[in-house]
């Protein structure tokens, strides 16, 4: 995997061995991100990065420069590995938090300007992380949440719901607090 975009643009990531993730792929990465590009100013942004594996999309956020990218990721394995890349390459805006994802969203009482979420396809409770984000109130009211899914799932009825792309086998479906608002 390497990174996109931004200072740390065509940096190999190295994930830890033994890796359970299932990484977006570079090509899903990189659409997304160019729809973000005419969206967001990445250098005024505070993003969270939920069900975070090897920290591919915190490491675009950061390397655009984003404000703070927290990331949550609740496997031991999978934090050693994104601390060794923070460390590695200089990453002073991204702060992983190893903790369940359910547990961050009880606790938080910071807002994000975007939220990512990209939980294991086989999740049980995957069609109810839309709720749980916008319910959290961890979303300022002018930002969106961006749930990575499998084909199989849909969420256009879901009243939040405000957009869906489709690379492949990788799904992105966009949420606002403000049903009234899209970006």
């Amino acid at each position: 995997m390497r990174i996109i975009g931004g200072k740390y643009k065509g940096r190999i990531i190295s994930p830890i061995s033994g890796l359970k993730a299932r990484p977006t792929t570079d090509f899903a990465r990189e659409s997304l991100f160019n729809i973000l590009n005419n969206r967001v100013d990445f250098e005024s942004v505070s993003v969270l990065d939920l069900f975070s594996g090897t920290g591919s999309i915190s490491f675009e956020f950061g390397s655009r420069g984003a404000v703070a990218v927290h990331l949550v990721e609740k496997d031991q394995k999978h934090i050693v590995g994104i601390r060794r890349t923070i460390d590695n390459l200089g990453f002073t805006n991204i702060k992983p938090i190893h903790i369940d994802v359910k547990a961050y969203l009880r606790t938080c009482k910071y807002k994000y300007d975007i939220v990512f979420a990209d939980p294991p396809y086989d999740l049980v409770w995957l069609k109810n992380i839309p709720d749980l984000v916008i319910e959290s109130g961890i979303l300022k009211d002018d930002g969106f949440f961006i749930l990575e899914h499998p084909r199989s799932m849909g969420f256009k009825k879901h009243e939040r719901f405000f957009e869906h792309r489709n690379y492949g086998s990788v799904n992105f479906s966009f949420f606002t607090p403000d049903p009234q608002k899209g970006i």
